[in-house]
């Protein structure tokens, strides 16, 4: 019994400190925001805004065209996303239950390009997009972003550990693949497909070097890379008002997080227990 509370302990400490780690940054980040320029580069550092001002907020959406980078990276996440989710969804529907030559093949292709960082093939797509001329357009930042190897490997996974008996039961009562598809399969791996477009939204909204190298200026970029604009100012940073764009940056992903935490759960922890 002792043992088992010594390893209790172990674990309540390790989570404080993982909390900690991923806390503090978040509270900094807030508390920035909320000083006055002279403020934040007091030594030693306050952890209390004294006085609170919302003037960085108000810095942030005057001082560069933040409401067109807000704008741009709805736009340009709901589309690589919406495209990433109906392909992941799709290939690894074909790869799991349809039957077709070279499917093996096929999903090891997929596997090997989950190998490879996105780095490595961003010199291929800038020359490839700049001579169809699509540098700042949304279709040459879309584009080149919706690779769905990620998506596939998830959903083909899940789509494999689904009962055979159910897909059978279906197959002989005459249901057709897309229906199948709709009616059958999706609906049992909805936790998944939940967790799948969560990570999807988040990875595109903070999507950073590809939009950067494909926008010249705010009619097409997103908001990180607007808010790269706030960060020098006469060879001096004024961290208020690009902890404030950060802030403003975080909260829609923050709040589409806090709604589908549970379904995102379910979705990556899918198969981890059986009954």
């Amino acid at each position: 019994m002792k043992r088992g509370l010594g390893w209790t302990a172990v674990g309540y400490v390790a989570m404080v400190a993982v909390v900690l780690v991923v806390a503090v940054p978040l509270f900094w980040i807030l508390i920035t925001s909320l000083k006055e320029r002279p403020d934040i580069y007091t030594r030693p550092a306050q952890w209390w805004p004294n006085p609170a001002t919302k003037e960085n907020y108000g810095d942030v959406t005057t001082r560069i065209p933040f409401w067109n980078y807000l704008r741009n990276s709805v736009i340009l996440t709901s589309a690589t996303a919406a495209a990433k989710i109906v392909l992941g969804v799709l290939s690894a529907y074909a790869l799991s239950l349809l039957r077709f030559p070279g499917r093996s093949i096929v999903f090891l292709v997929v596997i090997a390009a989950l190998m490879v960082p996105n780095q490595i093939t961003v010199i291929s797509n800038y020359a490839l997009v700049a001579q169809l001329g699509w540098r700042n357009t949304y279709q040459g930042i879309i584009i080149p972003l919706a690779g769905v190897a990620f998506g596939t490997f998830l959903m083909r996974n899940q789509f494999l550990s689904l009962p055979g008996e159910i897909i059978e039961a279906a197959r002989l009562d005459g249901t057709g693949p897309m229906k199948l598809l709709w009616r059958i399969v999706m609906p049992l791996s909805w936790p998944t497909l939940v967790a799948f477009s969560l990570i999807t939204v988040v990875n595109e909204w903070n999507e950073y070097l590809w939009p950067f190298l494909m926008s010249d200026d705010e009619r097409v970029a997103p908001l990180p890379v607007g808010l790269t604009l706030l960060q020098n100012n006469d060879g001096l940073t004024n961290w208020g008002p690009v902890m404030a764009g950060t802030i403003l940056a975080m909260l829609p992903i923050l709040v589409l997080f806090l709604f589908l935490q549970r379904q995102m759960i379910k979705g990556l922890t899918a198969g981890a227990v059986k009954s």
